[in-house]
């Protein structure tokens, strides 16, 4: 099943939910790391990996990133976007991002097939689902 992608549908439709749980990016050397092995413990299970030429992003839960020693800088929230986005989609992104640098907010995003997820500071992802919502609000 496509997704959609109406602009205005996608931003009306959004639906943002706030996933439970601090998140982190760290990175490994390797680039196929992505089993259990010394460059990812046990229990160190990602929600993303990104293959990037420096290393494997990975993005944890941040007790699992402490349990395994591992380093990190930012501590994010993870937001779904529960609308249904087609991955050829024009302008869902940059209006959601759009919204939150208006208000101060970093903004991660990384597609998936379905959904689009968001990385925002942890301390303020409540207040980006409420700014998220009052986007889709204005949109309908």
């Amino acid at each position: 099943m496509s997704g959609e992608k109406d602009l205005r549908t996608l931003l009306s439709g959004m639906r943002p939910e706030l996933n439970p749980g601090r998140y982190v990016f760290t990175t490994v050397a390797s680039r196929t790391t992505v089993h259990a092995g010394p460059d990812n413990p046990l229990g160190a299970t990602p929600v993303v990996t990104v293959a990037e030429e420096e290393g494997l992003t990975r993005v944890i839960r941040l007790e699992d990133a402490e349990a395994a020693g591992l380093t990190y800088d930012y501590v994010a929230g993870w937001i779904t976007l529960r609308v249904h986005s087609a991955l050829e989609a024009v302008g869902l992104t940059a209006a959601v991002a759009g919204k939150l640098a208006s208000a101060g907010l970093s903004c991660n995003v990384i597609a998936g097939f379905h959904h689009d997820h968001l990385f925002v500071p942890y301390d303020r992802a409540a207040e980006a689902v409420l700014l998220i919502e009052e986007l889709a609000r204005q949109s309908g």
